[in-house]
């Protein structure tokens, strides 16, 4: 079992007054709940309560690192409806769980830029621009989930006001380009160059071997945030390398179904169902690992602040790379027997075998040699 830190009241006590932090107390002025980040099960299904700042219905999602990195809110604007205009001097990266509608985004110059989305729409509001969300449905609610960097600015300023009263353009970021959300298809390796993308469950991926079991990969960087995306996609009857990284990733499944395992260093793992729209936050340096276990391709998006990606000297997040050599990925020939027993378990259930042997047998040709004292 995982062990949960738990100490005695006269301790706890001690440190009180230093639980709260002005981002909760944010929240909890804004009349809204802070649910755990950790898991939970479906974004489009997680209830929410009224928010007039933002004239819609929210829920604020949160990790174990809120005061050092990022948070996440699920939003939904009612049929017909909008939100007000807005502007905030933090980051955000949204995706649109479902519903459609259009986005306006301009700066104090007054130049304005509108675009449409749909179900699984991704883009980033450029920093402190003002912009207002609209519902383009008479009939149905638009929902969606937005990851930010609002806690460590929350708990520096402790001002709302400064941060969303700020009159400030950040010209590099966004200066009222025509074309500033237009899709587009221009590559630098594994990362996207765009604002925005239409449909990230059918947007084309990159084969990306160095995690393992095949399927693909894609990186972004909205809107020059310091926050970032990838999506990964692995085949039917596969699953990824087990590996650990910094807070604050919201991997949220975009298609598939199966399981992930989460743990920290030394202790057993925790077992974790998913869905279409489950969401999942790995703690600061647990190892987490995903399996596919349904008929079809699975494929999941994350969200996260650049701080989750310890790299080593070539900036290469050490999240790739084996620990045979130093880095954070636990590569298949040294994980615990009892990982390929529970996946073949899983798969049988929807009467599926392991497609995992191919994987096994390429790793061998470039793996490292083991060191003693690992």
């Amino acid at each position: 079992m995982v062990k949960d830190a738990m100490v005695s009241n006269e301790l706890a006590e001690k440190f009180k007054s230093e639980k709260e932090t002005p981002y909760t107390r944010f929240v909890a002025a804004e009349g809204l709940d802070i649910l755990d980040g950790i898991y939970v099960r479906n974004l489009n299904q997680v209830a929410l309560k009224p928010w007039a700042r933002r004239d819609c219905k929210a829920v604020f999602i949160n990790h174990d690192a809120s005061r050092t990195s990022n948070d996440c809110v699920v939003m939904e604007i009612a049929p017909g409806g909008k939100m007000p205009p807005h502007r905030q001097l933090f980051e955000d990266m949204i995706m649109i769980l479902s519903g459609r509608g259009s986005t306006t985004v301009w700066n104090d110059k007054g130049d304005k830029v509108s675009f449409e989305w749909g179900p699984g729409s991704l883009f980033g509001i450029p920093l402190n621009t003002h912009h207002q969300h609209f519902n383009g449905s008479g009939q149905e609610p638009a929902r969606m989930v937005s990851v930010t960097n609002m806690p460590p600015l929350m708990n520096t300023y402790e001002e709302p006001d400064f941060l969303f009263g700020t009159s400030y353009d950040f010209k590099d970021r966004f200066n009222g380009e025509p074309d500033y959300f237009a899709p587009k298809d221009e590559r630098r390796g594994l990362k996207l160059e765009t604002n925005f993308v239409a449909d990230a469950v059918n947007l084309p991926l990159i084969e990306a071997k160095e995690r393992g079991a095949g399927g693909g990969h894609i990186r972004f960087n909205f809107a020059k945030s310091s926050m970032n995306a990838h999506i990964s996609q692995f085949p039917i009857g596969t699953y990824k390398k087990c590996h650990r990284h910094g807070p604050g990733a919201h991997v949220i499944v975009l298609s598939g179904e199966g399981f992930s395992l989460m743990w920290p260093e030394g202790e057993e793992p925790t077992r974790y169902e998913w869905e279409v729209g489950t969401l999942i936050t790995p703690p600061n340096m647990w190892f987490h690992q995903h399996f596919n276990t349904g008929p079809t391709p699975a494929r999941y998006l994350a969200f996260k602040h650049e701080g989750v990606a310890i790299r080593n000297a070539q900036g290469v997040p050490k999240a790739w790379i084996s620990m045979r050599v130093g880095g954070d990925q636990i590569d298949y020939a040294d994980e615990k027997p009892e990982i390929r027993a529970m996946f073949a378990d899983a798969l049988s259930k929807h009467g599926l075998e392991s497609r995992m042997e191919p994987a096994y047998e390429a790793e061998l040709a470039d793996l490292p040699e083991k060191s003693k004292a690992a």
